[in-house]
């Protein structure tokens, strides 16, 4: 399900229009970065692939590859609907900031106006602190009794009383920590606020202004045109994704769409089609903390750079499907990639196109060969907050996530499928005591808590 992860101008023709009939012959980007994205795709094991291109508003490419359907060979393709994810996050905070632009709600109010018998156990808990991932409400993403019904449709009161029994995760605004929960009750706030589902609201709200047809709640019952089936990798071997009841990422997770709407949905968002200026700016702002520092991200949005270049992005994750919506302010690019391969890892693919289409080269690792004694070290249980996590002697090598670190000088490794992800180990008195992984501006620090 969403499994948390690591995130306009007039660039378009009317939203009604065919996007697909503007692409331009190119200078030839475009067929770097097609032939960019076969070559990853050859490597891996992904079923169907999604990707969208803008450039200084011209869509440079939008085309898929693969399957979207493996099972009856229906080819994948720029108008394929993937389930999003967590890309979702950003649609919901949207719906928030026009409620609060019509003067319905306040980023002020207190859960408890909406969810009056919410156990805050003495929290403040604020609409502003659900959308920054900054509550201390436990996600229920992270519970093993929600994923023992995780097929079952759950209802809003059923599902609220499943975490919200459960003790704070710390006190809200004290840290960041990625959250579902937060917005699934931030879904449950645009209903009580608006008087409509979250899936009503949405449509007529924002989907059908916007001319977004591609690009819906995800229910399993409706026929939804051009919807890609989604696929595992165990052992090796594609299957079908597990069942997922698409009511409980909700507000969360629940959306699909293709990369034609994504490039539609960046393009309103940055020309002010939805929001007023100051409510995307707002969104775009990183959340502050108690003791005054900031965090990397906003509201359904993630704050980071890639080689010196701003970035605001997110991805996601949930049952068979993976995602990636990117886009650079300064550079006027927007990169989307989307996958119906619950293994894929389209940051990385986003990452390569992103690099190719400005002119950034791709980076050379020298690798320095450690000794087993060394390389053990740094083996051990580091814990980020929540969800403690194994750094492994595995063969010979440092593993991480299932990925070998590639050991490059004092301390640092990348990772070596991704290296542009490092991991630094903090070591004091010859002690490893922590570590610290970061991707384009976005860090997560974990203390050790176990060998």
């Amino acid at each position: 399900m969403i499994r948390s992860a690591l995130l306009f101008p007039a660039w378009l023709v009317a939203a009604a229009a065919p996007v697909a009939a503007q692409r331009p012959a190119g200078d030839g980007l475009a067929d770097r970065v097609d032939a960019a994205v076969k070559e990853f795709l050859a490597a891996r094991q992904i079923v169907g692939t999604s990707v969208g291109v803008m450039k200084d508003g011209r869509i440079l490419l939008a085309k898929g590859y693969g399957f979207a359907d493996l099972e009856n060979e229906v080819p994948a393709t720029e108008h394929t609907v993937y389930r999003i994810g967590s890309v979702t996050k950003q649609f919901t905070a949207s719906a928030i900031m026009q409620l609060v632009e019509q003067g319905k709600l306040s980023l002020d109010d207190e859960l408890t106006k909406f969810v009056p018998d919410y156990p805050t156990k003495g929290h403040r808990i604020t609409v502003d602190r659900l959308l920054t991932h900054t509550s201390g409400i436990k996600g229920y993403t992270e519970m093993p009794k929600f994923w023992e019904q995780s097929r079952q449709d759950l209802t809003h009161e059923q599902m609220i009383a499943m975490f919200s029994a459960e003790p704070f995760e710390f006190a809200p605004g004290e840290r960041y920590q990625y959250n579902n929960s937060a917005y699934y009750l931030l879904g449950v706030i645009i209903e009580k606020t608006s008087g409509q589902s979250y899936a009503d609201y949405l449509k007529q709200k924002v989907f059908d202004p916007l001319g977004l047809a591609e690009t819906h709640y995800l229910d399993e019952a409706p026929i939804v045109p051009r919807r890609a089936a989604g696929y595992e990798v165990r052992q090796g071997a594609v299957r079908n994704d597990d069942p997922l009841s698409m009511k409980l990422p909700y507000a969360a997770g629940s959306l699909g769409a293709s990369v034609l709407d994504l490039m539609k949905w960046q393009t309103a968002l940055v020309e002010s089609r939805l929001l007023k200026p100051e409510s995307y700016a707002r969104m775009k702002t990183p959340a502050t903390l108690n003791d005054g520092s900031k965090t990397t991200y906003g509201y359904g949005l993630g704050m980071g750079t890639l080689e010196g270049h701003r970035k605001v992005a997110h991805g996601g994750g949930i049952n068979g499907f993976r995602s990636q919506l990117a886009y650079y302010p300064d550079d006027r690019l927007t990169v989307v990639v989307l996958c119906n391969t619950g293994t894929a890892n389209p940051d990385l693919l986003e990452a390569r196109i992103t690099r190719l289409a400005l002119g950034i080269p791709e980076k050379t690792v020298v690798e320095v060969p450690l000794a087993e004694a060394e390389l053990r070290k740094y083996a051990g249980t580091y814990n980020p907050g929540r969800s403690p996590f194994r750094v492994a002697f595995e063969n010979g090598a440092l593993m991480l996530f299932g990925t070998r670190l590639r050991p490059i000088g004092g301390h640092r490794f990348v990772a070596a499928d991704d290296p542009y992800q490092q991991v630094t180990f903090e070591v004091t008195g010859g002690e490893v005591t922590s570590l610290t992984i970061e991707r384009e501006g976005q860090k997560t620090t974990a203390r050790r808590v176990g060998s």
